[in-house]
């Protein structure tokens, strides 16, 4: 859906139905980050191969966004060096952040994807997440840039992966590399200075 082509007004069943799409890719890569070769001792010991990290439930948060925006921008080049989170819809619902703040979630699987593709991932770490916000926000600041979808669908939060500690990104499929970092700084800068 690119190219020109405008997206409808879309609500929580419809975003859900196409980022459901990426879920057989997503758990494979979450098979290959969350899942480790068990120690010597649990094979002997327990019958045990492969071991999660954590004893409980691990709870992954996903968010796939389009390649392409309805007139053809490529979303993945403009806002591949952030992610967003929902702040609201229209209909009151919970959304991300509240769920996000009130604990809920582990990891945070953020891609972008097209055609049943995933282009680009990344898998954060909530509870870095959390600190950084809070601290934040006792800090007197407004972290992140609000947004709302042009299809009046939802509003979002927009942060930069740059922005925060090392410790948050668990895992992803590019690497970020500084000079990455500068050309999308400037090409912010460029569209900035074009408005």
């Amino acid at each position: 859906m690119h190219g020109g082509m405008k997206r409808m007004t879309r609500g929580w069943q419809e975003d859900k139905d196409w980022s459901d799409q990426f879920i057989p890719e997503i758990k494979k890569i979450l098979g290959l980050h969350l899942i480790t070769v068990a120690p010597i001792e649990e094979d002997q010991k327990r019958n045990t191969d492969l071991i999660t990290l954590n004893l409980g439930a691990i709870r992954v948060g996903c968010r796939v966004r389009h390649v392409y925006g309805e007139t053809g921008i490529n979303y993945l080049e403009r806002y591949g060096g952030e992610f967003t989170i929902r702040l609201k819809r229209p209909t009151g619902q919970p959304t991300e952040l509240s769920k996000i703040m009130a604990g809920w979630g582990d990891y945070f699987f953020y891609g972008f994807g097209e055609d049943k593709k995933l282009h680009k991932w990344t898998l954060s770490i909530y509870d870095v997440f959390r600190r950084w916000y809070s601290m934040q926000l006792d800090k007197g600041n407004n972290p992140g840039i609000r947004k709302s979808n042009a299809d009046g669908s939802s509003d979002l939060i927009a942060f930069r992966f740059a922005v925060f500690p090392d410790d948050f990104i668990y895992a992803e499929s590019i690497t970020r590399q500084p000079e990455i970092i500068d050309e999308y700084l400037l090409s912010q800068e460029i569209a900035r200075l074009e408005r």
